[in-house]
């Protein structure tokens, strides 16, 4: 300090509320400097970084890193004038200290909100999600830097205070436990790559069915599919089942598995009228040379009486419905021809006798998804009359009518 600052502070301290002057000028001069590092040092560097090519220093500005680092410039400013109060510039510099260790770590706070940010818009965030990893980062170093300030204002090694803590151990294992768990979850999730960032979920247990929008340390988002936002604690929804349709999206394919139930009593054998009605079919045609083929060939071989109709073989309305339904798939250009393709007749039942489609779509995309199985059981239901079938319906009160009449 020269000669003529040392001169300045006697005659500021020799006057009446001298030392409230020096102070109150100091606090002008620290709030000047916090002015000009934000006002302009700082708007030259947010045009500066406008005109460059790379994102990171635009995030950088948008989470307020620079603008936390402006809260140093005054606190240097008070720190570097502080021997100027002998008595008490200790205790000013342990508080400041302290100080320039909470900005320090807000600075880091929000740099790690940054890079959380890049990350999260690069390539590579489908693969792998960060951001649990980033929180209890976070998390250890806030806690590191709480124990920095306080060994910093009761003038105790930051030692001595882990030492201290070490013997509560017990105690923040209890506070810290869904933290805890919350970790290990996320390393579940991530190590053995259960779910991640655009996933569909189905968790029934949380009424969850939706997409995944966030994966943090101790809660998981799933946006569901009326735009409503479930929160899952991380390490519950762990602990519970839940089924990922992701292995559905990666295969190109989606499962249609839905039956029609017939009317049992609407089953018979072919007659000839019958047969050269289904022979006007293309789809059906090469079914019935190859089937009837077969059939005159068994019953040929065993000389049988085809009289009587239980006699031999015969075809069915309902088998050459369930040829059709195989045909009319094998043929649709939106189905699937690597996937399970199965038409399957199931136990007959109060309901009918089912007949279950069982194949794969080419495609995933829910709404296209619907629409060709709309499409396809649109087109079998009204076919069904064709075949002198009828679809099993419960009696409804047109029915009870007609019985009245």
């Amino acid at each position: 300090m020269n000669d003529q600052v040392i001169i300045i502070k006697d005659m500021l301290l020799d006057m009446n509320g001298g030392p409230y002057i020096l102070a109150a000028g100091i606090l002008g001069i620290s709030y000047l400097s916090y002015l000009f590092s934000c006002r302009i040092i700082l708007q030259l560097l947010k045009r500066f970084f406008k005109q460059t090519e790379t994102h990171l220093d635009d995030v950088l500005i948008e989470r307020g890193v620079l603008s936390r680092l402006a809260f140093a410039v005054p606190l240097l400013v008070i720190y570097l004038f502080s021997d100027l109060f002998p008595d008490v510039s200790s205790v000013i510099q342990q508080c400041l200290s302290a100080l320039f260790v909470i900005v320090f770590i807000l600075v880091v706070n929000a740099a790690i909100d940054a890079v959380n940010d890049v990350y999260s818009r690069s390539k590579f965030a489908h693969q792998l999600n960060i951001k649990s990893y980033l929180q209890i980062s976070k998390l250890i170093l806030n806690i590191l830097a709480g124990i920095v300030v306080i060994a910093l204002l009761i003038d105790k090694s930051p030692l001595y205070l882990l030492s201290s803590i070490g013997a509560l151990t017990a105690v923040l294992l209890l506070i810290f436990k869904d933290t805890i768990l919350s970790f290990v979850a996320s390393i579940q999730i991530h190590s053995n790559d259960l779910f991640k960032i655009g996933d569909w979920l189905e968790v029934p247990q949380f009424g969850a069915d939706g997409d995944v929008i966030d994966i943090a340390l101790h809660t998981v988002k799933i946006q569901n599919w009326d735009k409503t936002i479930s929160v899952i604690p991380a390490h519950k929804l762990i602990d519970s089942s839940f089924k990922n349709w992701r292995g559905m999206s990666e295969s190109g394919g989606r499962r249609i598995k839905r039956a029609i139930h017939v009317d049992q009593t609407s089953i018979k054998f072919c007659d000839e009228e019958m047969i050269n009605n289904f022979k006007s079919i293309e789809l059906l045609a090469p079914y019935l040379d190859s089937k009837l083929a077969e059939i005159n060939a068994a019953n040929a071989d065993k000389h049988t009486n085809m009289e009587t109709l239980v006699n031999g073989r015969r075809l069915t309305n309902i088998g050459s419905f369930r040829a059709y339904m195989e045909a009319y798939l094998r043929n649709h250009p939106l189905i699937h021809d690597k996937h399970t393709f199965l038409i399957r007749q199931l136990s007959p039942g109060e309901n009918g006798i089912p007949i279950e489609i069982y194949v794969f779509t080419n495609v995933t995309d829910w709404i296209k998804y619907e629409a060709i199985q709309g499409d396809i059981f649109d087109h079998l239901l009204a076919v069904l009359a064709e075949f002198g079938l009828q679809v099993f319906q419960n009696p409804t009160g047109k029915d009870f009518e007609q019985l009245k009449s």
